[in-house]
């Protein structure tokens, strides 16, 4: 008994030092972050207003049992609108002071459930979120993210039927956590995961349906999306424009677009390019042989990755999402994804260097903002180019190029 006693203080002591020392990260960096919050004048400033004015006023639109009829800038799916509610379950706070409360803690649980499932993954969702300064905190990103990546460590853990609702529910709230099922295995988890998507979506919209008015109002707005400053497409119109191009700057449905001539062409053109990622993707997935635990996690950064980066719109709370699924990946010794959350951590720092330090220079399109929007690009495609390579050399390729450890 004094011999097992040994070896299991042995194996506590260090398990025990490593969750102390990340508590102690994610204490002090946090803090660091609420401080950045309450001060808000770094750069162009107002990071916060998002959530006082616009989350405030969709808060007071949603409470009278309507989703905003007409508005341009709400452009989310109708689970979103919880989101936007939550903070009203916190009473004794005010409706900013409850979001930001609640994004800590939609923070601390994608700690907490990192740690538990083992690897580097929690230090690089500790170290590498507070890279994009306080604009986590002010975004709704974060509780996205959350979704994601338990649907994720649920289907790791054997638990199809839990990752697909988590999914489906993300799915309702912001769409992209659908793709974290699209590397689940062939057969009855692939089943039972989707299934529990569909159903869980089908239920939670239906009931939104009922309770709210113009729930699918949100369908009508995205059409007119156009290009995005921050997009590989801005980024391309706006080296143009410092050349001679000459459109223009504006601000539409909620973010700041280019405008005029070719900018319809380019927007067309990140839709054909969105639609041979999932070509892609649905290659990858007929052809795919091998599957490790890390799959799912790897083919979930894949593909949010290629539907980021040909988007028309990147914004920087983007990266949120990329840096948990990375983070997720890195739960995995079998992951093939490890290069790619290293590119994903300057990307992050340009992110916030260019919204919002240099926020100024980018929607005034000088060299310098341009610049650093460009290579904040240029790590996303390298980190979507390294991605797609190495899932498909794991999977597909008959030898493949390196071995997975």
């Amino acid at each position: 008994m004094t011999m097992t006693y040994r070896i299991s203080a042995r194996h506590t002591a260090p398990a025990l030092s490593a969750a102390l020392a990340l508590t102690a990260v994610w204490t002090l960096t946090r803090a660091g972050m609420l401080l950045l919050l309450w001060r808000d004048t770094l750069g162009i400033g107002g990071v916060g207003r998002e959530v006082y004015v616009l989350y405030r006023h969709w808060y007071e639109l949603l409470a009278l049992g309507t989703f905003p009829p007409g508005d341009v800038t709400w452009q989310y799916p109708p689970a979103a609108g919880l989101v936007m509610l939550a903070p009203g379950a916190v009473p004794w706070l005010t409706y900013y002071q409850g979001f930001v409360a609640l994004t800590l803690l939609a923070d601390a649980v994608v700690t907490v459930a990192l740690a538990r499932a083992g690897g580097t993954g929690a230090w690089l969702w500790v170290g590498g979120l507070p890279l994009l300064l306080h604009l986590p905190l002010a975004r709704y990103d974060v509780q996205v993210t959350a979704l994601a990546v338990l649907a994720l460590l649920a289907v790791r853990a054997g638990r199809p039927r839990l990752g697909g609702a988590l999914a489906g529910v993300g799915a309702l709230v912001k769409v992209w956590p659908v793709l974290t099922l699209v590397g689940t295995p062939r057969g009855p988890a692939t089943r039972r995961a989707w299934t529990s998507a569909a159903v869980a979506a089908a239920t939670l919209l239906a009931a939104l349906v009922l309770v709210f008015t113009h729930t699918l109002g949100f369908l009508r707005q995205q059409g007119g999306r156009g290009v995005q400053i921050e997009s590989l497409g801005g980024t391309a119109l706006s080296v143009a424009r410092l050349v001679g191009w000459p459109g223009t700057v504006e601000y539409r449905y909620g973010a700041f677009e280019l405008t005029g001539p070719y900018v319809s062409s380019v927007a067309h053109l990140a839709l054909l390019l969105t639609a041979a990622a999932f070509c892609w993707l649905l290659g990858w997935r007929l052809r795919s042989r091998r599957w490790t635990a890390a799959t799912p996690l790897d083919a979930a950064l894949s593909a949010v990755l290629l539907f980021t980066v040909t988007s028309r719109v990147i914004s920087p709370q983007y990266m949120v999402w990329l840096l948990g699924l990375a983070a997720v990946c890195l739960t995995s010794r079998h992951t093939t994804q490890r290069p790619v959350a290293l590119l994903l951590l300057p990307a992050a720092a340009l992110s916030s260097l260019a919204y919002p330090v240099l926020y100024d220079d980018v929607i005034a399109v000088t060299p310098l903002g341009c610049g650093v929007v460009a290579a904040r690009n240029v790590l996303l495609i390298a980190a979507t180019a390294v991605s797609c390579r190495r899932l498909w050399a794991a999977t597909v390729s008959k030898v493949p190029s390196y071995s997975v450890r």
